[in-house]
């Protein structure tokens, strides 16, 4: 960054299963964004979302919380999740949930638009590539749904990823394809969902890469035990892990 360029004020909104599962994603987003200039914040009071309850049909529950998000990121200069379906919710969700209320709409709005996925914030925003990101590995990348359709992001993270050195991607056929997680949907239909997670661990078997990268931890979890249990040696990161230098640690499940 020019040092006569104003550092952005993020506001780093951590996520239910990193806070829970995978605090190094956090970690490691606050890394790339600090080196890609950015003041970064993790505002006191960020509890869920409230995607579960939205997917459930439980509005009010869902209206609730988007109501506690706002208020905690009110005042950044960009919201970033490291988590396409998360930051889908606040983006896409919140004005639609909170449509009927003139007091909050506008807020909720005001929110979504500087609320951004960490890769394509990095890469769309900031313009930043990771210089000194380095990981000795084959890799293939699965695309999840809400960033994805949601939110647009494809080629971000393949860009990002690309800068890190001694990386090789390789395509994994059907990337665009849901891998069974879907939030509460793999709870609700849990034979569907093993049939959906089984077709894709095949195909990333397929790609004869060790490592699955994803943006979502949600689907790196359903993922990465789906492998596990077939007895697969490929390891499941963030992305953002490897862009951050951090790909040399415990993969998703071994830290469990």
């Amino acid at each position: 960054m020019n040092e006569s360029t104003p550092s952005r004020r993020v506001a780093l909104f951590v996520t239910c299963l990193v806070d829970l599962m995978r605090p190094r994603i956090g970690f490691a987003a606050i890394r790339a964004l600090e080196a890609a200039g950015c003041e970064v914040i993790v505002p006191e009071g960020q509890t869920c979302c409230g995607q579960p309850a939205l997917n459930s049909g439980d509005r009010d529950h869902a209206a609730a919380l988007a109501r506690r998000t706002i208020e905690a990121l009110e005042g950044y200069d960009h919201i970033v999740i490291p988590s396409g379906s998360c930051a889908g919710t606040i983006r896409c969700h919140y004005p639609e949930i909170l449509a009927d209320d003139a007091h909050w709409l506008p807020r909720a709005q005001a929110v979504a638009e500087r609320t951004w996925e960490i890769m394509a914030f990095l890469d769309e925003v900031c313009g930043w590539r990771p210089e000194a990101a380095r990981c000795e590995g084959h890799a293939t990348y699965h695309d999840s749904c809400s960033g994805l359709r949601e939110l647009g992001v494809k080629a971000q993270p393949r860009r990002l990823l690309k800068a890190v050195e001694g990386l090789t991607l390789t395509p994994l056929a059907g990337e665009e394809t849901c891998c069974g997680f879907g939030g509460t949907f793999c709870v609700k239909y849990p034979a569907i969902s093993n049939a959906i997670v089984a077709e894709k661990a095949a195909a990333i078997e397929a790609t004869g890469a060790g490592l699955l990268l994803a943006g979502d931890l949600g689907c790196l979890m359903n993922m990465a035990g789906k492998l596990h249990r077939d007895g697969s040696k490929v390891r499941a990161f963030h992305a953002i892990e490897l862009i951050a230098g951090m790909g040399d640690g415990p993969a998703i499940g071994e830290d469990a």
